[in-house]
């Protein structure tokens, strides 16, 4: 390829960087919501987050990008951006899924934990800041690395809307050149190599976080002497 063909591909590659960026924290945001709301006292709460998680989950991001950037816009009269359209759809769509994940890491947690924050008198939200979360969260690390990564690939749906992100980079580079089998092979590779790098990013972060969970401080052994007096009356 020319170097203004690997350009507009470097191009893709850093819009789909920056869409994944984006979605990735509103999925973030929505997942921790939406999973504490899950396993609250309040059936109201709980069931919201339940109403939220079962439509989002249940319907297509595709259809969704098409809502948000198509539907949307003559309902409210305004316009997204490609840009805030594809992370809205994707966020939303994705956290419904990261919301299981934390739903699910929390009640993981010992129940035994739990009561000692209430022995304790913390209040709910001592209780999930202090012990639940500090716990839960490196156990949830691990599916939310395959989630981000099913993100990415995800990413790819935004082209629909004309978003000149990889997928649809590509894609005209394909056009330019009539080369299918080379043009998508390089975009394939460009796809695993970042998915490989967040998945050791992840993993990183696992590592960091589980460090220390669980173990005593440790603390300096020092021989003791032995009371004269005691030794004397021994012998």
């Amino acid at each position: 390829m020319t170097s203004g063909l690997w350009e507009l591909v470097l191009q893709g590659v850093w819009v789909t960087i920056q869409l994944l960026v984006c979605s990735a924290l509103l999925a973030t945001a929505v997942s921790f919501v939406v999973g504490v709301a899950r396993t609250h006292r309040l059936w109201i709460v709980r069931f919201l987050g339940g109403f939220y998680t079962e439509v989002f989950r249940g319907t297509s991001a595709l259809v969704m990008i098409f809502w948000v950037f198509f539907v949307l816009p003559p309902a409210f009269g305004w316009q997204l951006v490609p840009l805030w359209a594809g992370t809205l759809a994707l966020g939303l769509t994705y956290g419904a899924y990261g919301a299981e994940i934390v739903r699910g890491g929390l009640g993981a947690v010992d129940p035994a934990q739990q009561e000692g924050g209430i022995a304790l008198s913390f209040s709910p939200w001592q209780r999930m800041r202090l012990i639940l979360l500090p716990q839960a969260v490196p156990e949830m690390i691990p599916p939310f690395s395959n989630l981000l990564v099913e993100l990415l690939k995800g990413t790819a749906l935004v082209s629909v809307m004309g978003m000149g992100d990889l997928a649809f980079s590509g894609n005209l580079v394909r056009l330019a050149l009539q080369e299918s089998a080379e043009i998508y092979t390089y975009i394939l590779l460009i796809y695993f190599v970042i998915a490989f790098l967040l998945t050791r990013v992840m993993r990183g972060l696992e590592k960091k976080l589980k460090a220390g969970v669980g173990k005593a401080p440790r603390t300096r052994k020092t021989a003791v002497p032995e009371p004269a007096g005691i030794e004397a009356g021994l012998r």
